[in-house]
């Protein structure tokens, strides 16, 4: 879809000014988000991006807005995996919960400069070497098979290279009792516990991103559209984290359909580069691939609740 760099610059400004709003606005304390306050601006945020998708339609046509809503719910689902890493970090630093919107705020504003770059440095390189087409498919294939046999064990961050790696470098001061991420003490300037959980979030996302952006690229290569439901998907994301966190280790089977859904999308990406090599008009269609996500999810989720029930009552 072509646009103007008007419309770029507009959605751009948008961004910043939901930003500030929320920083310095509607969050400008420090409290903990409650569930219902979480639950209706992630209800805003989903709105905002099909009223977005409907934008998208008028502008481009119908195919257009097929792919930007396959791309944002694919984002958003591969995101859930970002939620379980909030719990995790947070629960290890013992960050308060009404200093973890903090946290989040500017780890969101990390990641989308960072998604920004990954989108348009992939976006380059499809462009202009097709046959890694090849490359990300098998790699987003391996990674699904890989994610689904994996066992579910208890991670420590006590062992994580990344955390030893910041610890290292960094001069630390892990009991600090304001959110501040560095403090001044005799003259000297330390890092606290809530800059770690910052940049091991930031670095997390930076993981998750390899898998993520091939993902969404499989969808469309139309830079506007990969950025812009990045980028909702995104937005929204600490919200869902504050509305689902005390219920997200229930969503036993989350990671099954997350598997399943990155190894369709590199199955998707082989066999349509194979098919447009070959000359064939056969292609797995955007369609098919938002019907997958969907089905996946809603399989997991409701399998998810329904055995958690059943262990609930028989204990």
């Amino acid at each position: 879809m072509s646009v103007s760099i008007g419309y770029w610059i507009g959605f751009f400004v948008f961004v910043v000014i939901m930003l500030a709003l929320d920083l310095g606005v509607f969050h400008k304390g420090n409290e903990e988000p409650s569930v219902k306050s979480s639950l209706l601006w992630s209800a805003f945020w989903i709105a905002l991006a099909f009223i977005f998708a409907g934008g998208v339609w008028y502008l481009g046509g119908r195919d257009h807005a097929v792919d930007f809503i396959t791309a944002y719910l694919l984002e958003k689902s591969l995101s859930i995996d970002n939620l379980f890493i909030f719990i995790l970090v947070f629960s290890y630093f013992k960050i308060a919960p009404k200093y973890q919107h903090r946290i989040l705020f500017w780890g969101v504003f990390g990641a989308l400069v960072m998604r920004v770059i990954f989108i348009f440095g992939g976006a380059a390189l499809l462009h202009q070497f097709e046959w890694l087409m090849y490359l990300f498919g098998a790699f987003l294939v391996y990674t699904g098979i890989k994610m689904f046999f994996e066992k579910d064990e208890d991670q420590d961050l006590n062992d994580s290279a990344m955390i030893k790696f910041f610890r290292k470098i960094l001069p630390l001061k892990e009991n600090a009792t304001e959110p501040h991420f560095i403090v001044k003490e005799n003259g000297k300037k330390y890092a606290t516990q809530f800059l770690l959980a910052l940049l091991f979030i930031e670095a997390s996302d930076l993981l998750f991103a390899v898998d993520s952006i091939p993902a969404v690229l499989a969808v469309t290569q139309d830079t506007f559209i990969v950025v812009t439901s990045n980028i909702f998907a995104i937005m929204g994301l600490r919200s869902l984290y504050f509305a689902l966190a005390s219920i997200l280790p229930m969503f036993r089977y989350i990671k099954y359909a997350l598997a399943g859904i990155l190894a369709f999308i590199g199955l998707k990406m082989i066999v349509n580069e194979g098919s447009k090599m070959l000359g064939s008009s056969f292609a797995i269609s955007n369609m098919l691939s938002l019907a997958v996500i969907v089905t996946f999810l809603t399989v997991a989720i409701v399998a998810s609740v329904v055995v958690s029930r059943r262990e609930a009552k028989q204990s």
